[in-house]
């Protein structure tokens, strides 16, 4: 069932955990994701990114997701992810998202407060939660190019941000990155109390994937409700997929055969992350 960004996270962090938050492209990720969540009874996000809703992206992902929710009694969001474009959000939210991301990251504070500000006012009106940043997460993007340098979020800003923009939730930089990491990262637990000492909204954990368990669960201690993950979703899908490749006989195989392993892999490391984020049983 399709629910608000804001009714799963307020839970999450009021108990301790957080929602897995999984980037999604085609139902070749999004069933084994579901189905996963389902046999673990945890709530989940599925997010989708600009560079995968092109051309006709808006209309099968939402399509999938919306046609699919009801089959499933987890509480499922379904969240644009690190959007830029104004227009683009209008977009997802006509499509039917349950929530959206605004990624003023790259801005100063005052322009980033503004523009998340015009997205919370136009998303709120139409029903719809918002989630902004504050600070940047930077490392690799999708193409594999370096997405710059990350700035740390500084507590004393949260506080006026929240104010300023009236957003749902907050994406927070403490020391992860996105993409692959070329060395285990350092979060700065002490930065994450202190900005969750502060902020009225859960908080959200971008750069997920290749984090230590236990530094994703001292954050989620300190005020994480939300961890996005994609990297390893994405590694454990080409994994399933050589695995096929390499057993298969036939040079026609049958779709269903084909891409079982790769099911099967994806969903073992959507468990992986249930547990991480100790999300199970929380549906």
């Amino acid at each position: 069932m399709l629910v608000s960004l804001k009714e799963v996270l307020r839970k999450a962090r009021a108990g301790g955990y957080a929602v897995p938050a999984f980037d999604i492209t085609e139902d070749l990720l999004i069933r084994p994701i579901l189905d996963a969540c389902e046999a673990a009874r945890s709530p989940v996000i599925l997010m989708a990114l600009e560079h995968d809703l092109g051309g006709r992206g808006f209309d099968y992902i939402a399509s999938i997701v919306r046609g699919a929710a009801p089959a499933y009694s987890i509480p499922i969001v379904l969240h644009l992810d690190h959007s830029t474009d104004f227009a683009m959000i209008q977009k997802a939210i006509a499509y039917g998202f349950t929530s959206v991301m605004y990624d003023g990251s790259a801005l100063c504070f005052e322009e980033n407060a503004a523009a998340s500000r015009r997205v919370a006012d136009y998303a709120h009106g139409k029903g719809v939660d918002v989630e902004a940043e504050l600070g940047k997460v930077a490392g690799k993007d999708l193409d594999g190019r370096d997405g710059g340098e990350s700035l740390l979020t500084d507590p004393r800003e949260v506080v006026e941000f929240l104010a300023l923009t009236g957003v749902d939730a907050l994406a927070v930089s403490i020391g992860t990155a996105h993409g692959v990491y070329a060395s285990t990262p350092n979060l700065d637990i002490e930065l994450m109390k202190a900005i969750c000492a502060v902020s009225s909204v859960p908080l959200v954990l971008h750069g997920g994937s290749g984090t230590p368990t236990s530094q994703i669960r001292a954050a989620i201690k300190n005020g994480i409700a939300k961890v996005n993950l994609y990297s390893d979703i994405r590694a454990a899908l080409f994994r399933g997929l050589k695995e096929a490749v390499a057993v298969e006989t036939r040079s026609d195989p049958p779709p269903d055969a084909l891409f079982a392993p790769a099911k099967a892999v994806v969903m073992a490391a959507v468990r992986d992350k249930i547990a991480m984020v100790q999300s199970e049983g929380r549906a």
